[in-house]
């Protein structure tokens, strides 16, 4: 057969089709992806390209493994659906909330499946006010994000997400929601304004934003603080490593619960099985998505701890936890993440995420003495780059020359494709890339930067 003229292939995708963040300029001279292989994803024109976000984050197994689509056609064939409400449960769902409560944070047993990762932290959001609620304190509502925090863009997650570029097309935010400064070690940590003189580390002046955002706004009007443990759309954002802990005192301080955004970091992205475990604490609810399926289908989740399993579980008929989806605990997602979490332990993807973490930090270290390389920066298998118009002020270059775009463009035409935020390059690529797909990645980014900036 075929194939159609590629011109002909998007003038139907422009007649039909709204994309995610829609901009009609960027569908003239779109990629219409055709086939991917390990690291590697093809467009309709035959060529290859290094697949440098695996997909968006998601792809940790790597493109084109069979043994998920067997999964999935052995499970379609013997049952394609069934609802997951009460009353109704598959054996899937029970194998897999089975098999994760082995592998997440000790005091988490109990889970709850969606379709991914913005249903996950509105059903996080939904939980801690319900927790709450049957606890008596129902004005404990109030959910604290943080800036350059991305959650998803349903309504009430939009307003959770602290990019403010999501928000003025679809203003008024859901009330309730609000945000403090990132512990963003580059631009914002320590915050400015902190005393010359203050004993605190960065790490520790960071987190106690949180608590003066506590007392400010009354700790028994606060249902929990919501974070990624790094934060990846924003521009792969790591924390000094004593912030966390303090975070997770200070939500036990003021009686707030700890809502860990784990949809990126989860799965083995930080080169653990979750995000907050190297910092040696464990939140009260996690949202998840993306890595337990690598993209394979759309799987997402929370799990709860204990006490907040027991809250749901004790409560009386009239406060049954009114919350659901038509796909909670869909059969045959399930059974591809049951397969997919057999690649990764099998093929010991986890420990390899941090070793090939480290190897391309490493790497992009090579680049930071260009004069417009203001931070390179990693945790895991995930880092960014991040351009500046003056390495001693660290200015930003002005929007309308679209730095980031035009290395994004140059990254292309070389063979390599990703997303960025702004001036940011992101780089997360699956588990499964080799050294030398490593290597060649960052060749390509510092001979983009190159021929962009000089």
């Amino acid at each position: 057969m075929t194939p159609p003229a590629p011109e002909a292939e998007l003038a139907r995708d422009r007649a039909h089709l709204i994309h995610p963040l829609h901009r009609p300029a960027a569908q003239q001279s779109a990629h219409v992806w055709v086939e991917g292989r390990g690291a590697v994803i093809v467009d309709q024109s035959g060529r290859e390209y290094l697949d440098a976000l695996a997909g968006l984050w998601n792809v940790v197994v790597g493109h084109g493994r069979a043994e998920l689509a067997d999964a999935a056609a052995r499970q379609m064939r013997q049952l394609d659906y069934a609802t997951g409400y009460a009353g109704s449960t598959n054996r899937p769902a029970i194998e897999l909330a089975e098999r994760l409560a082995a592998i997440f944070y000790p005091s988490i047993n109990r889970f709850f499946f969606t379709c991914g990762g913005g249903e996950s932290n509105e059903s996080a959001f939904k939980t801690a006010r319900y927790f709450w609620r049957v606890g008596g304190k129902p004005d404990k509502t109030k959910i604290i994000g943080r800036t350059w925090g991305y959650h998803g863009t349903t309504l009430a997650a939009m307003s959770a997400t602290g990019i403010a570029s999501y928000w003025p097309m679809f203003e008024p935010r859901v009330p309730g929601f609000l945000h403090i400064d990132s512990p963003y070690p580059y631009r914002f940590c320590p915050p400015p304004g902190a005393p010359a003189n203050d004993p605190r580390t960065p790490g520790q002046m960071a987190a106690d934003l949180l608590e003066a955002a506590i007392e400010r706004e009354g700790a028994d009007t606060v249902a929990a603080f919501l974070g990624e443990p790094v934060q990846g759309a924003g521009g792969v954002i790591v924390p000094p490593d004593d912030y966390w802990p303090r975070i997770r005192t200070i939500c036990d301080r003021h009686n707030v619960l700890l809502l860990a955004d784990e949809v990126i970091t989860g799965f083995g992205r930080t080169g653990e099985w979750f995000g907050l475990s190297r910092y040696g604490i464990e939140p009260d609810v996690v949202s998840f998505a993306k890595g337990i399926t690598s993209g394979y289908f759309p799987l997402g989740g929370i799990g709860v701890s204990d006490r907040i399993a027991a809250a749901i579980d004790n409560a009386p008929d009239e406060m049954t936890w009114m919350h659901a989806f038509t796909y909670s605990g869909h059969p045959v997602g399930c059974a591809i993440a049951l397969a997919n979490l057999d690649i990764i332990e099998r093929e010991g993807l986890v420990r390899r995420a941090g070793e090939l973490g480290r190897r391309l930090l490493e790497r992009l270290q090579t680049l930071a003495s260009h004069p417009h390389v203001g931070d390179v920066r990693g945790l895991g298998l995930m880092a960014a780059v991040e351009l500046v118009a003056d390495k001693a002020t660290k200015a930003e270059f002005p929007p309308a020359e679209k730095i980031g775009p035009r290395v994004h463009a140059a990254t292309q035409e070389r063979g390599m494709f990703t997303r960025l935020r702004g001036d940011v390059y992101n780089l997360a690529p699956p588990f499964v890339t080799t050294d030398a797909q490593i290597d060649r990645m960052v060749d390509i980014l510092g001979e983009s930067i190159q021929a962009v900036l000089g």
